[in-house]
């Protein structure tokens, strides 16, 4: 499945995308969509392998280290994955409703990978003649970043959203804008205005610890 990496990272990828939006939204009820959806997850890959990379190594650090040494390669492949069976049922009609839908399963998918690791760490560790270290072996969030992340999630829609795609995503405040269909200073006011909000809500958390990209 890496293949799909390599040809999505080149050209207009946005207009590409919308391109095969609109077609997926036009196919008539006896139409495959699988052609159509293979297209636009090529278009799109690039993209979705930078979000991968940019989420896994900056919010669930962990997950890349051993023993799961998950890298942001396999990640792509899980996701896009996921996305095949998602858009054969769901066919978002903008770009910024796909990236919502590759944003979501992306969460999913690290989450899914933390529950299981966190499941199998017990077991692992009877047959150890030392118990392991907390820095080794845990996988899941620390407590301040579950805190932090439910906050994130509590946000006002415009503001989570711009929120996720800059100090999650790693998005430029152009990128973002060019993604919800905004003016840049929309999303640098909704940015400013969800820091806000977290400071107001975290209260007594430093904003230090939060597992995110500075922007």
């Amino acid at each position: 499945m890496l293949y799909w990496y390599g040809m999505g990272a080149t050209g207009n990828t946005t207009a590409a995308i919308q391109g095969y939006l609109d077609e997926l939204a036009g196919l008539r009820g006896d139409s495959p969509a699988e052609p159509v959806v293979r297209s636009l997850l090529a278009a799109a890959a690039g993209r979705l392998h930078q979000l991968c990379a940019n989420l896994l190594y900056r919010s669930y650090p962990r997950l890349a280290r051993a023993p799961l040494n998950l890298q942001s390669d396999d990640m792509l492949s899980a996701v896009i994955e996921r996305l095949m069976k998602a858009l054969r049922q769901a066919h978002p009609g903008s770009v910024r409703q796909f990236y919502k839908i590759a944003n979501q399963h992306m969460r999913w998918e690290l989450n899914d990978l933390a529950r299981r690791l966190d499941e199998r760490m017990p077991l692992v560790a009877l047959g150890e003649a030392e118990p392991a270290s907390p820095q080794s072996s845990a996988s899941q969030l620390s407590p301040i970043a579950r805190r932090i992340f439910q906050v994130i999630d509590e946000l006002p829609e415009d503001e989570r959203e711009v929120f996720e795609l800059v100090r999650i995503q790693g998005m430029t405040h152009r990128e973002a804008a060019e993604c919800v269909g905004v003016a840049e200073r929309t999303v640098e006011r909704r940015l400013t205005r969800g820091l806000l909000l977290l400071r107001q809500q975290l209260g007594e958390l430093s904003m230090a610890e939060m597992p995110l990209p500075e922007t």
